[in-house]
């Protein structure tokens, strides 16, 4: 029966006993419990580390990451996924500037949690955003991200010119009042962005799966983050965020994501469910 068993054991159930082993021992290893991310999205991830580094199984993973902690860290820096753009999905920065900033202006101060900022292109959107309705100066922006390599990026502000014309696009649509290029310097092949919007962002590491609260925040931009976790871990993230909200506090969150199975559901009001913007109920 035990040769019937193995005889019928597919090569998709191997890979995810496979990958529970690789999990178990990393959690065990390094304290970072990988367990509740999107099996498929893992698995994906798992396979593209596995080809650059010329490995077949991904068991084989297993004594490279024990011994190796170069190795697991290239590999944790992986599964951040450094793809976005500014002014990303213009219809959600023009909702926030329309439906959402007029709040904000009401604050004397306000603070600003950009959670998985990647290598930071819509942390500077947002900056250019509140630069532009008047209230840059009384905001400070919070951009996190576990990748520290992304964060290096975001700080630098450095982006390739052959992005420009897109991000130009962007900002257009999403209501820009000027031109886009007043917010930037050229450089040989690159555009840096102006060292006013960076004075107002503070850079940090952070982790949704693993660390707690961020301060009392007015707004939360988590966007094309939580689609990569299942739902439980998704629940935690969004729960960490809720509690990082101030009362009547905004979030925003990626277009292919949602609220619906989410105990915080019950907290928050629709702004624009379309655009997925929501508001913070007083209690």
């Amino acid at each position: 029966m035990a040769a019937s068993m193995i005889e019928t054991c597919s090569v998709a159930d191997l890979e995810r006993l496979e990958l529970d082993l690789l999990l178990d021992a990393v959690k065990t290893r390094y304290g970072y419990d990988f367990h509740d991310y999107a099996k498929a999205s893992m698995i994906r991830r798992v396979k593209k580390y596995m080809e650059q580094a010329g490995i077949n199984h991904i068991s084989e993973l297993i004594p490279l990451f024990l011994h190796d902690n170069r190795a697991f860290y290239r590999f944790v820096k992986s599964l951040s996924v450094v793809v976005t753009e500014m002014f990303r999905d213009p219809d959600v920065f023009k909702t926030l500037r329309e439906e959402v900033i007029p709040v904000l202006k009401t604050y004397p101060f306000i603070k600003i949690w950009h959670a998985g900022c990647a290598s930071g292109q819509e942390v500077y959107s947002m900056a250019i955003m509140l630069e532009e309705e008047g209230i840059l100066d009384r905001c400070q922006i919070y951009a996190t991200d576990f990748n520290d390599d992304a964060l290096k990026l975001a700080k630098k502000g450095i982006y390739p010119a052959e992005d420009i014309e897109l991000y130009e696009n962007n900002y257009s649509l999403s209501g820009g009042k000027n031109k886009l290029s007043d917010y930037w310097v050229s450089l040989y092949d690159s555009i840096k962005v102006n060292s006013r919007l960076s004075e107002r962002v503070t850079f940090a590491n952070h982790n949704l799966v693993t660390d707690g609260v961020f301060g009392e925040m007015h707004l939360v931009m988590c966007r094309n983050v939580l689609i990569y976790f299942n739902e439980q871990l998704q629940d935690r993230a969004l729960t960490l965020i809720n509690d990082s909200l101030c009362p009547r506090g905004f979030l925003c969150i990626g277009r292919r994501e949602n609220l619906k199975f989410s105990q915080i559901r019950n907290h928050l009001e629709d702004v624009s469910n379309r655009f997925r913007i929501y508001r913070k109920l007083s209690s």
